[in-house]
């Protein structure tokens, strides 16, 4: 039997899929990460195996071939972690491998089998959002990933609790987007005095989001009243913030 998971992988600031495959075969015992990893992905395993052994369960005694697919694209990065144990516990039987179909799974394990924070989860949560799945992230993360949209979100903090989850003993709390610190704007435009003109010019532009050409000689104002045309932006939306990240 081969397990899928799904996750991504990091090119800059796109996230690429990834599709998790877990096989275990007669043989020799050996646990193998194979698909291009780098030492971070290949150290994944021992992480993996300690996460294990913390919630009472021990590989079986065969080989282990993890394939992350596309091969020659290059792995990157301790996320793997998550969706490599999801899919051996898969293969395993101990969870549902249909109900991980429909997710993207992203997160570093501790030896504790503890769920911690690894880069990059809003770039999986907009990844998964336009693959129409949700997401499996650390439950640290949880409010980073929902601003991406209203895609389901299974924000966990260790793997018993979100085994639970899918199995429907327990439930996972829905996290809440993430509230941003208010920026912290510079000079108030009515501190101005006189550039009537210019003033008109800076809110007609900030009202209707046009572009703003101002020319004049040094010491004119025209520093003062660009610092000023943030105090009377309107506030992103959520959708303006991702957009402009």
């Amino acid at each position: 039997m081969v397990a899928l998971v799904q996750t991504v992988a990091y090119l800059g600031l796109e996230a690429r899929g990834v599709e998790v495959q877990c096989q275990i075969a007669p043989g020799l015992p050996k646990f193998n990460v194979v698909g291009l990893p780098d030492k971070a992905v290949k150290e994944s395993q021992e992480r993996v195996h300690a996460a294990l052994s913390a919630m009472g369960l021990s590989l079986p005694p065969k080989r282990i071939t993890i394939n992350l697919s596309p091969a020659d694209l290059p792995k990157e990065g301790s996320h793997y972690d998550l969706p490599i144990a999801l899919a051996l516990l898969a293969a395993m039987g101990v969870t549902d491998a249909e109900q991980l179909h429909d997710f993207v799974a992203v997160g570093e394990l501790a030896l504790d089998g503890r769920i911690i924070a690894s880069p990059g989860v809003l770039l999986a949560a907009l990844h998964a959002s336009g693959q129409d799945k949700g997401l499996i992230c650390p439950a640290a993360q949880g409010s980073e990933a929902r601003w991406a949209s209203g895609i389901p979100i299974l924000a966990a903090p260790n793997l018993i609790s979100l085994l639970n989850h899918l199995k429907g003993t327990q439930q996972l709390p829905e996290p809440v987007p993430g509230v941003a610190e208010e920026p912290g704007f510079g000079p108030d435009l009515k501190q101005v005095k006189g550039q009537e003109s210019a003033k008109r010019a800076l809110e007609i532009a900030a009202a209707g989001g046009h572009n703003l050409l101002m020319i004049g000689p040094p010491g004119a104002g025209k520093s003062l009243l660009a610092s000023c045309l943030p105090g009377i932006l309107p506030r992103l939306t959520s959708a303006e913030a991702l957009g402009i990240m």
